[in-house]
C-alpha cells in the first residue's frame, strides 16, 4: 500500500516569484526561476524539504526496499577480482571487499601473484569522504608512477595526483580543478599531459607538468577556443604518440605529440571541417584513422607516419555497418560495429584478411576490455545479455579460438528461470524499433504482467542489452523488463541517430511510446507499465509522459534534463554551446518552437500525470539540480500527477549520483520498491 497523508510530512509548497523570460516565440512567465540560484536564501531549505518529504513517503516501505537490497546483495560475490591483466613487467587487476564500497587496484610480477601488490585503494582514499569518484588511472611507461585524479562532491572538478608505487605514496606535486579527461605521461615519465575547463565547464586547455613542479608553472600546450569544442587527450596504443582531439558534435581535428619527444609543438592530422569527425591511433608503420569523411556509417583508412593526413582507404564504408571503435595491435587491428541493432567485433590481419569474432545471435553487450599490451595475438572481451552474467573471453586471432576466462557468478540464482527476447515495434511512419524484453520464463506472455521499460535515445549512444543482477528482484516478481532502442541512438547507424536529433527530435518521444504500446498488447496490463530514463533519458521520460500521460502507471525520471528551452538559451552553463549541435540553438527559428513544443517543463499542465519519482543532484555540472526541483515544483503547483510525486535530490552528488556500492545497491532497490507500490 502507498502511504497515505496522515503519516508523511505535507508536500513542499515552491514559493513562486515574477520572472519573464523573453524569447523568440514570445515572453513567458517562469515563478520558479529563481531555484537555479543556489545561493537563494530558499534554494537549500526547499531542497531539503523535498528530501525529507521523499523520506517520510519511503519511511513505511523500508521493508520492501530492505528486501530488496538484501537480494541485490545476496546475487553478488562481495570478496571478488577481475581477471588479470598484463601491462608491461607487471600483472594488474582490481579487487573488492566485502563490507568495502570501492575497489583496490593490485599488482604482481606474475599472473599468479597479481595480488601482491597495493596501487591504489580506493577505500583509503575515500576515508571519511561521503562521495569519492575516482577519474584518471594512467600508469607512466617505465610503471614507476601512477598518475590518478578524483573528486568528492559530484561537481567533476577533479584534483590530479602522482603516486610513485616504489614508495606507495603521492608526490607532493597537486594538479587541482582538472576535467575528467584522460591523462598522458611522455615516454620518460618526466611530463604529463592533462586538460582543464573554463567557467562553463568546457574542457578547453591541455597543459604540460614537469614531475616535482608546482602547478603554476605549468605550460598550455593547446587551447580551443571555439565554444562549441571540447579538448580530449590520449596516448596510442603503442605508447609512441599523445593524441590531442578537439571535437564538437559535428566535427574533430586532432594533433599528434610525439611521446618521445614532448616539448615539440604538436603536428595538426588534418583541420576541422564541418560534419567530418576523425580519430587517429598508430599502428606500427602507420597511422590508422577512424572517419566518417564521404561515409556516413565510417570507414578506416590508413597514412604514412611522415603525413599522417594523406589518408588510404583499409576498411570499406557499409550502410547500417555503423563502425565505432578501432583498437590496433601489432599484427592486427580491431573493429567494433554496430549492426542491425547488434554489436560485432571484426579482426583484420595485416595480410587483408578478415574475421569475425563469433558471439551468438541473441541480443547481447560486448566490450572489450583494457589490453595494453601492443604485441599480441590476444583479444580479450566481454560479453553479456539480458539473461547472461558477464564473461570475459580471450580470443586467439591466429588460430580463431577463445577461452573462457570468466564468468560472473551470481549466487542464490538459477539464470535458466529468465528468458529474453527481441521484438519489432511498429511507429506510425513505419519505422521498425527494436525492444528487447525479458521476463521469468513463468511470467505468462498475454498482457496481464506489470512491466517497466528503459530508454535513452540521444547523442547516438548506443545501449546494449546489459545484464543486472537488480533486475532479477523485479522478474521474480512476475514483471516484464523492456529496453528500447529509439531513434536518437546509436544501435541502427548513423541515420538513425540523425533522426532522433534537432528537428527530429520528437520521434524519439514517439519511438518509445509506440513501445510502449507494444508492450501492452502482448506482455504488460493496462496501466501498469514504468518508465524508466536518465539525463537525456529523464527528457525522454518528461516528454513522453507529457505526450501521453495515460500511457503509463509510473515515471522515473533520474536527474532529467526537462527544462530543455531555458537551459539551452544560456550559453554560460556548462554544455549548452557544444549542446547546440545536438538539440539545436532556442535563440531562433525554427529551433525556438521546436524545443518549445516538446521541453516537459514548459508544456507541463494539468493532466492525470502518473505517479513519478525525480532525483537530481545539487552539484550536477551536466542537468543542473534547479531542472528537475522547477519541473517538480510546477507539477505539484498545478496537481498534475497521480499520488506520489517524489522528489530526491543528492546534496554531495552529482549526475551520477552516489559511488559507494552499497549506496547505489540501496538506490536500484528504492527505484524498484516505488514503482513496485505505484504499479501494484
Amino acid at each position: 500500500m502507498t502511504s497515505s497523508a496522515k503519516d508523511r510530512a505535507p508536500a513542499p509548497i515552491a514559493a513562486q516569484y515574477p520572472s519573464t523570460h523573453h524569447r523568440v516565440t514570445g515572453q513567458v512567465q517562469d515563478p520558479w526561476a529563481w531555484l537555479s540560484d543556489r545561493d537563494h536564501p530558499e534554494t537549500i531549505p526547499y531542497l531539503v524539504a523535498e528530501n525529507e518529504f521523499a523520506a517520510s513517503w519511503f519511511a513505511p516501505h523500508a521493508t520492501l526496499i530492505d528486501q530488496i537490497f538484501g537480494e541485490i546483495k545476496s546475487r553478488i560475490v562481495e570478496d571478488d577480482t577481475t581477471v588479470a591483466m598484463r601491462h608491461g613487467p607487471w600483472w594488474y587487476l582490481r579487487q573488492t571487499v566485502a563490507g568495502s564500497g570501492y575497489q583496490v587496484h593490485r599488482r604482481g610480477a606474475t599472473k599468479e601473484s597479481a595480488s601482491e601488490f597495493v596501487v591504489l585503494d580506493e577505500n583509503v582514499e575515500a576515508k571519511s569522504i561521503e562521495n569519492f569518484s575516482l577519474g584518471a588511472f594512467e600508469l607512466s611507461n617505465d610503471h614507476r608512477f601512477l598518475a590518478w585524479s578524483h573528486e568528492t562532491d559530484g561537481s567533476e572538478r577533479f584534483t590530479i595526483r602522482i603516486r610513485d608505487l616504489a614508495t606507495t605514496t603521492d608526490l607532493a606535486d597537486k594538479i587541482a580543478d582538472t576535467s575528467n579527461a584522460k591523462l598522458a605521461w611522455s615516454h620518460d615519465a618526466r611530463y604529463l599531459f592533462y586538460v582543464t575547463h573554463d567557467d562553463a565547464m568546457r574542457p578547453n586547455k591541455v597543459w604540460r607538468h614537469t614531475i616535482g613542479d608546482l602547478q603554476k608553472s605549468d605550460v598550455v600546450v593547446v587551447e580551443e577556443n571555439d565554444g562549441r569544442f571540447n579538448l580530449n587527450i590520449a596516448t596510442t596504443r603503442s605508447g609512441e604518440w599523445i593524441v590531442i582531439s578537439s571535437e564538437s558534435r559535428l566535427a574533430s581535428e586532432c594533433c599528434l605529440l610525439s611521446a618521445r619527444d614532448p616539448l615539440r609543438a604538436p603536428v595538426m592530422v588534418r583541420p576541422r571541417q564541418e560534419e567530418v569527425e576523425y580519430s587517429i591511433d598508430h599502428w606500427g608503420d602507420r597511422f590508422v584513422i577512424l572517419t566518417n569523411l564521404n561515409a556516413v556509417d565510417f570507414r578506416v583508412m590508413s597514412a604514412p607516419l611522415e603525413d599522417p593526413g594523406s589518408w588510404t582507404e583499409i576498411v570499406a564504408h557499409a550502410v547500417g555497418r555503423r563502425i565505432y571503435g578501432i583498437e590496433p595491435f601489432r599484427n592486427h587491428l580491431i573493429v567494433q560495429e554496430w549492426r542491425e541493432a547488434q554489436q560485432r567485433i571484426r579482426v583484420f590481419a595485416r595480410d587483408g584478411s578478415i574475421t569475425e569474432l563469433h558471439t551468438g545471435d541473441q541480443p547481447h553487450a560486448l566490450s572489450l576490455d583494457q589490453c595494453p599490451e601492443w604485441d599480441t595475438q590476444i583479444v580479450r572481451y566481454t560479453h553479456e545479455s539480458l539473461v547472461s552474467p558477464s564473461t570475459v573471453f580471450d580470443h586467439d586471432v591466429v588460430t580463431n579460438q577463445r577461452t573462457v576466462l570468466k564468468t560472473q557468478a551470481v549466487p542464490n540464482t538459477d539464470l535458466s528461470n529468465y528468458l529474453a527476447t527481441r521484438e519489432w515495434a511498429t511507429a506510425p511512419d513505419g519505422t521498425k524499433i527494436p525492444l528487447d524484453i525479458v521476463r521469468h520464463r513463468t511470467t505468462p506472455v498475454n498482457g496481464t504482467a506489470p512491466g517497466l521499460l528503459y530508454a535513452y535515445g540521444a547523442y547516438e549512444s548506443a545501449v546494449p542489452p546489459w545484464f543486472s543482477v537488480a533486475r532479477l528482484s523485479l522478474l521474480d516478481r512476475g514483471w516484464v523488463w523492456a529496453l528500447a532502442h529509439p531513434r536518437g541512438g546509436g544501435e541502427c547507424g548513423r541515420d538513425w541517430y540523425l533522426h532522433g536529433k534537432l528537428l527530429n527530435k520528437r520521434n524519439t518521444f514517439i519511438d518509445v511510446n509506440t513501445c510502449a504500446k507494444h508492450l501492452y498488447r502482448r506482455h504488460v496490463a493496462a496501466g501498469k507499465l514504468a518508465l524508466r530514463g536518465m539525463s537525456a533519458g529523464g527528457l525522454m521520460v518528461g516528454a513522453c509522459v507529457t505526450f501521453e500521460p495515460h500511457l503509463y502507471g509510473a515515471a522515473l525520471a533520474e536527474v532529467p534534463f526537462v527544462d530543455v528551452v531555458n537551459s539551452m538559451s544560456d550559453p554560460t552553463l556548462p554544455l549548452t554551446i557544444n549542446e547546440w549541435e545536438e538539440w539545436g540553438d532556442p535563440r531562433s527559428e525554427p529551433a525556438a518552437s521546436y524545443m518549445l513544443a516538446y521541453s516537459p517543463y514548459d508544456n507541463a499542465k494539468a493532466d492525470r500525470y502518473p505517479p513519478m519519482f525525480v532525483t537530481g543532484g545539487l552539484n550536477d555540472p551536466r542537468v543542473r539540480y534547479h531542472e528537475p526541483a522547477k519541473w517538480v515544483a510546477k507539477l505539484r503547483s498545478i496537481g498534475a500527477t497521480r499520488e506520489p510525486l517524489i522528489f530526491e535530490c543528492e546534496m554531495v552528488a552529482g549526475h551520477f549520483g552516489k559511488s559507494n556500492r552499497y549506496d547505489q545497491w540501496l538506490y536500484e532497490a528504492k527505484l524498484m520498491a516505488f514503482a513496485l507500490i505505484v504499479c501494484r
